[in-house]
């Protein structure tokens, strides 16, 4: 029945789809200067149905619908309500439904909230964004069908991964999937634009929001995996460089890269076609990142798929998108001279995007490189943390001092600089740095200076916030994003030097000391919860310093539905730092293996993401004040 229901709504909104570009095109060849109220209906349409098809698939996994495929390969009966729900976009079928609701949603609003613009051009993006929801819905219906039906019914589900049982991961993917396929419009839009020669200024303005609906919530996506990836691995790290996330990080450089170009191209008409590029860049990347992650040619915790066949799919795709955009791209290129003032806030612009873009070479070739090298050379490549914290930190150091100096310049000629200021910033910032040090230990030289230019941009940033509480007109959005970023710099910086790590096997009434800390194991029980079991010890963590104690319980989970064990770490977060431990027994015996670390400030890192994103919605909310 579900099955029915579900097919039935993927394959009308092909119709609808296909009807909505035939109208479209008919629309073009009509003088009047607005678009058609067909076109409004059909887009309503499309999207309520696209909508209540997702819906039918969460009827199917919280009625435990075993019959369709999803269902039975991805849920149980005995799974927690809020992970049936979840659990639809927790696998290939079911996320790439959500793929196409967001492809669809943003397209309507997108006919909603552009009216002041050019009739052809907000009639081309929308031809574009459909042929690209087209695309997805004939991969879902003929490939990666969410409601194909398994015959005979069977009486139970695989179940859920358990790794994915999480609650951070459960609203993982839909923020990032905002953020990732938001940026079809733009795509869409980029094309339309160079379709029709659209002025570069309207251009910028028509998408600026979108803009940064899709970057603030691909900001919130990626923390929300990094909190997942935290306390749910068991390896107390908030990233990994793990090709998965950095699938997710890819567009977020090109997204923040056009992010400030378009503050040029609105204010100045600068930077058209390299605004363009960004555009296509960010939503190829977006779907680069989703062929990596359901080729199966990546080798992950939470890769969706490996099927040869869907990859192939996917890449045929992508590869068309790719040489549609190139070949349109150079036959409209036109050359331009800009003849920038080198001491201009363009300049400045011009200049963090080239950081960006270095950042997303150096990540794309970290995690393609090992996929080339494996194919060509039939050996596995390992790239990890040292390759990229070697090549990206010692230019984060520049990129933290350009960050703050280019909010202090002036469009198209700024007469000087405050050296005095810049000066005292320094030294109060390198003072600072010295205080840490004498407060805690010595460090290396290279941690130094991330310290100090985080600090720099910090108060470079306090000083713009003093500023705007005198009524100067600063922009508050810049303030807090560059603020946060300074801040979120600054504590990984200090979480890494001041981290401390001790991995050492523990039986139960034994205690183990190490430099002011003590850990002993005092208890050990088993529980019965409703899908798993759990394997619950007690240790407890002592500080000679303060004289302080705490109780941490991490656990051996043993899942049925599927069979799976997980080591669920302990976390006693402060503001200051955070106690850390897991445990996992060896070979059976009386002995467990117990991983402690102290964690300094992870709460802040946390809290700095958030803010960096709120940025994003300050800018958001008032872009939407100045339209009314």
């Amino acid at each position: 029945m579900l099955s029915n229901i579900g097919n039935t709504l993927l394959f009308l909104n092909i119709l609808l789809g296909i009807s909505l570009i035939y109208f479209l095109f008919q629309d073009l060849g009509n003088k009047g200067k607005l678009i058609s109220k067909n076109i409004y209906h059909i887009c309503l349409f499309q999207s309520t149905l696209i909508i209540i098809c997702f819906f039918t698939l969460i009827a199917a996994f919280v009625v435990s619908d075993f019959s369709i495929i999803t269902v039975y390969q991805n849920s149980h009966s005995l799974k927690p309500f809020f992970y049936k729900i979840s659990g639809t976009w927790g696998n290939h079928e079911g996320s790439l439904l959500l793929w196409a609701i967001i492809l669809t949603i943003f397209s309507y609003f997108f006919l909603l909230y552009s009216k002041s613009h050019l009739r052809d051009y907000r009639i081309y993006s929308l031809i574009v964004q459909n042929i690209l929801i087209l695309g997805f819905l004939f991969f879902l219906l003929f490939n990666s069908n969410p409601f194909s039906v398994i015959l005979p019914v069977p009486q139970e589900g695989l179940g859920l991964n358990p790794i994915l049982q999480d609650p951070a991961l459960a609203i993982h993917p839909p923020l990032l999937y905002i953020g990732f396929v938001g940026s079809s419009i733009y795509f869409s839009a980029a094309i339309s634009s160079l379709l029709i020669n659209y002025d570069g200024r309207l251009f910028a303005k028509s998408i600026k929001n979108w803009v940064l609906i899709s970057w603030s919530f691909q900001t919130l996506g990626i923390l929300a995996g990094s909190i997942w990836a935290y306390y749910e691995l068991g390896w107390g790290g908030f990233w990994f460089w793990d090709p998965v996330e950095n699938a997710s990080l890819l567009p977020w450089f090109a997204m923040t890269a056009l992010l400030h170009s378009l503050m040029v191209l609105e204010k100045r008409n600068l930077f058209y076609f390299w605004v363009i590029i960004l555009c296509l860049l960010t939503f190829i990347l977006s779907v680069t990142g989703t062929f990596l992650v359901r080729s199966g040619i990546l080798n992950s915790v939470h890769t969706f798929a490996n099927d040869p066949s869907r990859g192939l799919y996917i890449l045929v795709f992508l590869s068309l998108m790719i040489f549609a955009s190139v070949i349109l791209l150079f036959n409209k290129f036109k050359k331009s001279n800009y003849n920038l003032n080198p001491n201009s806030k363009e300049t400045f612009i011009l200049v963090n995007n080239w950081f960006m873009i270095f950042y997303l070479i150096t990540v794309l070739l970290g995690t393609i490189y090992p996929i080339f090298t494996e194919v060509l050379t039939d050996y596995k490549v390992s790239v990890g943390p040292p390759f990229y914290n070697s090549v990206i930190i010692p230019i984060v150091i520049l990129f933290l001092f350009f960050m703050s100096l280019g909010p202090q310049t002036q469009w198209i000629k700024n007469n000087s600089y405050n050296l005095n200021l810049m000066i005292k910033i320094l030294i109060a910032s390198i003072l600072i740095n010295f205080a840490i040090i004498f407060l805690f230990k010595s460090y290396s030289l290279i941690s130094n200076f991330i310290i100090i230019s985080a600090l720099f941009l910090i108060i470079y940033s306090l000083r713009d916030l003093y500023n705007l509480f005198k009524k100067k007109k600063i922009d508050a959005s810049r303030i807090v994003s560059h603020f946060a970023f300074g801040a979120l710099v600054l504590f990984i910086g200090l979480n890494h030097n001041f981290s401390l790590e001790k991995d050492f096997n523990l039986k139960k009434g034994e205690k183990r000391e190490f430099e002011n800390y003590s850990v002993k194991f005092n208890n050990l029980q088993l529980e019965e919860f409703k899908n798993y079991k759990a394997v619950i010890g007690e240790f407890e963590i002592n500080n000679s310093q303060n004289n302080l104690s705490r109780t941490l319980y991490p656990e051996i989970r043993i899942y049925q539905s599927p069979s799976t064990i997980t080591y669920e770490a302990s976390i006693r977060s402060g503001l200051l730092k955070d106690y850390y431990i897991t445990m996992s027994n060896i070979d059976r015996s009386d002995y467990y293996n117990i991983k402690f670390q102290k964690k300094p400030f992870m709460i802040w890192i946390w809290i700095s993401v958030i803010f960096i994103s709120l940025g994003g919605f300050l800018r958001l909310f008032k872009n939407a004040k100045k339209n009314y």
